[in-house]
């Protein structure tokens, strides 16, 4: 299985006419947020794969627009009927195979939208826990990849009250332990940057811009 992960940045190498040529076996897109729905549409239309997304802290009037919305399905859903990428904030789902779960948003600095301190992010996270368990018992694991906008606590993040990551995301690994998880929101101008850390059984990844990542079946 072949991810390609973005965030944060429209990349050129990524929005260009080389797409299709350059990632053609990409079997999914997963995004880390703070990108326009179109840039999803071109990539989608572009590959013809799945995508799957959380918000960040910018980009998010589509999120408040469709929340507005009363209606017999969820809001999400319907932005996914809609645009064609899947929001996975809050979320646990199944595709090709792959188990995944989202938490979007950053840590809590100016009260702005989408926005959490450590405890509203972890009442987020109970609510995905019985499909978490589900999850266990019928798949033998709880998820492969969890995709957040924001790093955890102490892991590629920044000592800024922006930047700060979640330090209930160290303890969603130690409890879930995920393959992945992929993350934003830390923008990386040095290409050098280091962008991979370990936690436990969990590899983190900066998924700015972007990277591919070779996921091996699950044993």
């Amino acid at each position: 299985m072949r991810l390609l992960c973005i965030a944060d940045h429209v990349d050129p190498f990524i929005y260009s006419n080389s797409l299709k040529s350059r990632f053609a076996n990409v079997d999914l897109v997963l995004s880390a947020g703070d990108l326009a729905l179109p840039y999803y549409d071109f990539i989608i239309s572009t590959l013809n794969r799945p995508l799957l997304f959380v918000f960040g802290n910018h980009h998010v009037e589509d999120r408040s627009h469709y929340g507005k919305h009363e209606a017999l399905e969820d809001p999400m859903e319907r932005l996914n009927r809609e645009v064609g990428a899947l929001c996975l904030e809050g979320k646990v789902r199944q595709v090709k195979g792959l188990i995944l779960a989202g938490l979007g948003g950053s840590i809590w600095y100016n009260g702005g939208d989408n926005q959490y301190t450590d405890f509203s992010m972890f009442l987020v996270i109970l609510r995905m826990v019985p499909h978490l368990l589900w999850n266990r018992i019928f798949h033998g694991r709880y998820l492969d990849v969890l995709v957040t906008h924001s790093p955890p606590y102490g892991i590629n993040d920044l000592p800024d009250p922006c930047h700060t990551g979640f330090r209930v995301f160290l303890w969603f690994m130690r409890t879930f332990r995920p393959r992945y998880l992929v993350h934003g929101h830390v923008h990386l101008y040095d290409r050098n940057a280091a962008r991979e850390a370990h936690y436990g059984a969990t590899t983190v990844v900066n998924a700015y811009d972007h990277v591919v990542i070779d996921l091996e079946p699950a044993s």
